[in-house]
């Protein structure tokens, strides 16, 4: 008898995981310890420190990129949530018609094509509207942040609504409950974690976009990851290093909130 083909019992499999798990981690582990370094050069210990953590507290331009890194980052995921709701219902709430699939696959086309081809177009269409409207204010910053992260606020929203029993919403209507009405109070409630999960994912996107913000944005707008591109340019202190590590805790807390938020049920 043939045995069974199971891919967790392949040679070398296990190995292969950890040495994969082993290149990818090892690099970030090290930032991390540096950060800590009292010394200026990055590959040389010479103490443990906060130093550099103090630091980039007293920075004035770290602060202000930081606050509009926080301040484009959750107007973004609102809007992009809010349209990936949207979309999600209406590729999961109608009967199946023809152009569908056309819609969905336009929605998350951001996703199959390389970020680079995105940003050059918006920057095409955005450097066309600030020669009409004189405007160049971080509106556009918002705008391509939103369009760019509404494929991986989708995601979620629609995975969850596919998996959502309709019985409670037939019911609902069986009693003469308005859509609108049936809507607020069955499918929203039971909705709710998947908008939250899309949410969190589209903050984390927008506050670590690099290449579209580069192309969109003005003198002087800089975001906390442009900043540090740019300083990287320049010099590389343990200052980079904390800012990283900062940028790291607040991104595995939103993260693990992210998966918390995907596994509820109810």
């Amino acid at each position: 008898m043939a045995k069974r083909f199971s891919v967790r019992r392949q040679r070398g499999f296990t190995f292969i995981a950890l040495a994969c798990f082993f290149l990818l981690y090892l690099p970030i582990a090290t930032m991390v310890v540096y950060a800590f370094n009292a010394g200026t050069t990055l590959g040389d210990w010479q103490g443990f420190s906060f130093r550099w953590f103090t630091s980039i507290w007293q920075n004035d331009a770290i602060i202000d990129a930081t606050i509009r890194s926080l301040t484009i980052a959750p107007i973004a995921a609102l809007v992009a949530t809010v349209t990936a709701t949207m979309a999600a219902l209406a590729t999961t709430r109608t009967a199946p018609y023809r152009g569908m699939m056309l819609k969905y696959s336009l929605i998350n086309q951001p996703l199959m094509v390389p970020e680079i081809v995105t940003a050059v177009a918006l920057l095409v269409v955005f450097s066309r509207i600030k020669i009409w409207t004189g405007y160049s204010g971080i509106g556009y910053l918002i705008a391509a942040h939103s369009a760019f992260c509404i494929p991986f606020a989708f995601l979620p929203i629609r995975a969850r609504l596919e998996t959502m029993d309709l019985t409670l919403e037939r019911a609902a209507a069986d009693l003469y409950a308005r859509p609108w009405m049936a809507f607020r109070r069955v499918t929203l409630p039971l909705l709710w974690p998947g908008i939250l999960a899309g949410f969190m994912l589209a903050f984390v996107v927008s506050l670590d976009d690099v290449v579209i913000t580069e192309f969109i944005k003005s003198a002087g707008q800089e975001t906390l990851p442009t900043y540090m591109l740019g300083r990287l340019r320049r010099t590389i202190t343990p200052e980079i290093n904390a800012i990283s590590t900062v940028f790291l805790g607040l991104s595995v807390v939103i993260v693990t909130l992210f998966f918390f938020a995907s596994r509820k049920k109810d």
